[in-house]
């Protein structure tokens, strides 16, 4: 069982302009590793979103693996909020 104050990070990729079809998992850990996640994404400018449950659902994915389509849902509630945010930072 999974101690509740361990921080789990998931980091998805959705290119439909290079070809992706569907958002897969390409990193995920917890405790340092997630903290090594976060900080590579906000180094980079990265969006996050703070979503524990999602997180935890996604982080027993396999790195690759497409997201099922019982979560589909949520993930594609996650792309809507970047593509928000991605077009308020537009000049």
């Amino acid at each position: 069982m999974d101690q509740p104050d361990v921080k789990t990070a998931v980091a998805l990729r959705y290119a439909p302009k290079e070809g992706d079809t569907m958002p897969h998992v390409v990193a995920t850990g917890k405790g340092f590793i997630a903290e090594e996640i976060l900080r590579v994404a906000k180094d980079n400018n990265v969006p996050l979103r703070h979503d524990p449950e999602l997180a935890g659902a996604l982080a027993s994915l396999d790195v690759g693996s497409g997201i099922p389509p019982e979560l589909f849902r949520a993930v594609a509630e996650v792309i809507a909020f970047v593509y928000r945010l991605n077009a308020n930072r537009r000049p």
